[in-house]
């Protein structure tokens, strides 16, 4: 029985997190729980699985290092959307708890810091995006030291077709048209830019100490394969399975057992899958990231930051789906060299592209 506590509770990533818990009662016992703001679905939660503690971030976030304190889970599902769960992860992290991370932002923007407080307090990082957790069990099986190449898989995102002149008249409501995953409406919108693609090419060569020129993406519309690994004779190895993101927090929950998921097993009759090269003019986003992690860690912050609040913009009407990708691009145009030596250059970091981001608007 592993007791474990979940970040984001009532988003797709805690969703498919408490489905696994109630699937397998006894492998797992929720005690606690955390949602931005869905307090009548978070109490409602807390009942069905008799967990004591709870908690809206509306009551502050000092209360994820009680929630931590109170309940000791031997492992934390970070399902926080954006950089709000960079510090929910350190403060995991430094009590010593395995994290089952789907908060790409944690790496993207303070992976040194963060990769030091887990190794501090010999606490494990167990990616839960499809692409990494495929990444991460595909390395375990062949050897780390045998992989030459990353491929990541995309979607393409509703968008994949579209002309430039499509683009351009492209609504929200068409943005959130995701062909193949249900999520939030922030990461749908990076998923139709390539910006979500560009995070987790940031995000591979972190957790992977593998450098850019060796991450590739393909455009691989069914995302049966959820990223291929080649390795040094040459030979590709896939991961696949259907797209459900409970197989990798399955994977993660249970790291480093392999356990029957209960879940539908795949099977390749019936099924087609396709290939392209992702089209980096009209998604421009895709090589900035690249840009971005050659040039250095605070150049990752400034992407993320500008691609946040460029996001937003287009969510709220205030900007076009183009316009995304040339605010980002804008700030990235500043400086941001230097090194990342504490948690207060991160924030700073992160504050000033804020800033930068919303002059460009």
């Amino acid at each position: 029985m592993k007791d474990i506590l979940v970040l984001g509770a009532t988003g797709s990533i805690g969703k498919s997190t408490l489905d696994l818990a109630r699937r397998h009662k006894d492998k797992f016992r929720v005690v606690g729980l955390q949602a931005h703001s869905q307090k009548e679905m978070l109490d409602s939660l807390a009942a069905e699985f008799q967990c004591r503690a709870t908690l809206s971030s509306l009551e502050g976030g000092e209360g994820i290092a009680k929630l931590l304190d109170a309940e000791k889970p031997q492992i934390v599902v970070n399902g926080i959307a954006g950089s709000a769960g960079l510090i929910p992860s350190r403060m995991v992290l430094e009590r010593g708890v395995d994290l089952a991370l789907a908060n790409k932002e944690s790496v993207v923007m303070a992976w040194s810091l963060i990769k030091e407080c887990a190794q501090k307090n010999g606490a494990k990082i167990i990616p839960v995006d499809s692409e990494h957790s495929a990444i991460f069990n595909l390395a375990s099986f062949c050897g780390r030291e045998k992989i030459a190449e990353i491929i990541l898989t995309a979607s393409g995102g509703p968008f994949r077709n579209f002309s430039e002149e499509q683009l351009a008249n492209a609504t929200l409501a068409d943005a959130l048209k995701h062909p193949t995953w249900n999520m939030g409406k922030k990461i749908t919108v990076d998923s139709a830019t390539l910006a979500n693609k560009g995070l987790e090419v940031i995000e591979a060569c972190r957790l992977f100490d593998m450098p850019p020129e060796r991450v590739d993406v393909v455009v691989h519309p069914e995302s049966l394969i959820h990223s291929l690994v080649r390795t040094t004779d040459g030979i590709l190895y896939a991961q696949i399975s259907e797209p459900d993101m409970r197989h990798p927090i399955m994977g993660a929950l249970c790291f480093p057992e392999y356990v029957d998921s209960g879940l539908e097993k795949f099977s390749l009759a019936g099924h087609n899958m396709s290939f392209m090269q992702p089209r980096r003019k009209e998604f421009p986003l895709l090589d900035a990231a690249y840009s971005a992690v050659k040039k250095g860690p605070l150049y990752t912050i400034a992407f993320n930051a500008a691609d946040e609040v460029a996001a937003n913009a287009f969510i709220e009407g205030k900007i076009n789906f183009l316009q995304i990708a040339r605010v980002v691009q804008k700030t990235l145009e500043k400086n941001w060299s230097g090194n990342l030596s504490d948690w207060d250059d991160v924030f700073q970091c992160d504050k000033a592209a804020r800033a930068a981001a919303e002059e460009m608007l």
